[in-house]
C-alpha cells in the first residue's frame, strides 16, 4: 500500500472509529454454536472482570496487517490459542493503558511507538466472566517485536485481507465444554482463529471492508 493510500486508510479508520460500530451483530458472526453463555456486555459491564485488547496495525511487505500471538501452555487464560496482546486491566488504569501495557510485556511495544486510533464495542466471554474492550492502534511501519517466552510461543503478521476473504472462513464440530460445538475460525498459516478473538476481528473486518482501499 502506497503511502498516501495507507495515511487516506488510517484517517478514514480513525474517524470511522468515533461513530456507530457494526457492534454485538458483527460480533456474532464468529460466535461458536451454540452459544456459551446469552448475556451481553450491556447486561453485566457492572460485574464483569474489565480487560484490554490491541488491534495493532502496520504496513508490511507492501500490505497493512495486524498482530496476533499463539499463545503458550503456560499462561493462565486461552492456552495455545491464537490471541491478540492484551490481558485483564490493572487498578485504576484504563482501558488503553492496559492494552498499551499488555502488548509492551508480551510484545516490547512500546506505547511511545504506537498511535491509539478508536476503540470497538466490548464484549462479554461468559465462561470467564471477562469483558474485552477493543484498542485499536497504528505503528508507522512494522514494530522489531520481542516476545514474552513464557506468553507468546509465536508472533503472527496477518494481512488485513485475510478477514475481507470469505474464503478464509471455516466451520468444524469440536468437542468443547462437554457438547458438540460449531466452531467458526479464520484460518491462516495453519492457525485456526477463533473464540473472542474472532469476534473481535469480525467487527473489524466490518469497520475496514467500507474503507479498505
Amino acid at each position: 500500500m502506497r503511502p498516501e493510500k495507507r495515511q487516506f486508510f488510517l484517517e478514514s479508520l480513525e474517524a470511522r472509529l468515533k461513530g456507530p460500530k457494526p457492534g454485538l451483530a458483527a460480533q456474532l458472526k464468529m460466535v461458536p454454536e451454540p452459544r456459551p453463555g446469552q448475556k451481553t456486555y450491556d447486561e453485566v459491564q457492572d460485574t464483569c472482570r474489565p480487560a484490554a485488547v490491541l488491534i495493532l496495525i502496520y504496513p508490511h511487505r507492501g500490505k497493512m496487517h495486524l498482530v496476533l500471538t499463539l499463545r503458550t501452555s503456560k499462561v493462565d487464560h486461552h492456552r495455545d490459542q491464537v490471541s491478540l496482546p492484551g490481558g485483564e486491566k490493572d487498578g485504576h488504569e484504563t482501558v488503553v493503558e492496559a492494552a498499551l501495557r499488555e502488548t509492551a510485556e508480551e510484545l516490547g511495544v512500546r506505547a511511545s511507538a504506537v498511535r491509539v486510533l478508536g476503540q470497538l464495542t466490548p464484549l462479554y466471554i461468559p465462561p470467564s466472566n471477562f469483558c474485552i474492550f477493543p484498542v485499536v492502534a497504528a505503528a508507522e511501519k512494522r514494530p522489531r517485536f520481542h516476545r514474552a517466552p513464557a506468553e507468546v510461543a509465536e508472533v503472527i503478521d496477518l494481512p488485513l485481507d485475510i478477514l475481507l476473504d470469505p474464503g478464509k472462513v471455516r466451520r468444524e464440530v469440536w468437542r468443547l465444554r462437554d457438547q458438540d460445538t460449531v466452531v467458526p475460525f479464520y484460518a491462516f498459516g495453519g492457525h485456526k482463529i477463533w473464540g473472542a478473538t474472532a469476534m473481535v476481528l469480525a467487527e473489524f473486518a466490518e469497520i475496514i471492508a467500507s474503507i479498505h482501499t
